[in-house]
């Protein structure tokens, strides 16, 4: 498998990685998933990476990457699924993937982007949804 699947769901995308990730497999993931943001103007990145069994530093990098890639095209980016045994190895090797919001599974990770996306709605400012004063 050279490519990762990437579904568009609204203005989201997401990515479901179903293989052990080796590094020409992350260099085309994170390619292909820049060009698809812009393609399709997606706000969100849900990236499911519940059946990796290992993250080396290099995996690890490419996902802060990934993320740091989508925050600049203007799409936020949730990682879900991580395993502890991941999570672990992570800290043991020092990477505590600045800029990766993560969430334990796809439904609280939609639900992260959802509401990350409301506070930039037009009608929301200074933490408050404008709503009509009754009797004005």
């Amino acid at each position: 498998m050279d490519r990762i699947p990437i579904l568009k769901l609204g203005d989201f995308l997401l990515v479901t990685v179903q293989v052990d990730m080796h590094d020409r497999l992350a260099m085309n993931l994170q390619e292909d998933l820049t060009e698809k943001i812009v393609a399709t103007h997606a706000r969100g990145v849900l990236i499911d990476i519940s059946a990796l069994d290992i993250v080396d530093s290099f995996i690890g990098r490419m996902l802060g990457n990934i993320a740091a890639m989508s925050g600049i095209l203007d799409a936020k980016t949730v990682v879900v699924g991580m395993r502890p045994a991941v999570a672990i190895t992570l800290v043991e090797l020092g990477l505590s993937l600045p800029g990766v919001r993560t969430a334990l599974n796809v439904d609280k990770g939609m639900e992260l982007l959802r509401t990350s996306l409301a506070f930039e709605r037009p009608e929301f400012e200074d933490g408050y949804f404008d709503e009509p004063v009754p009797g004005e």
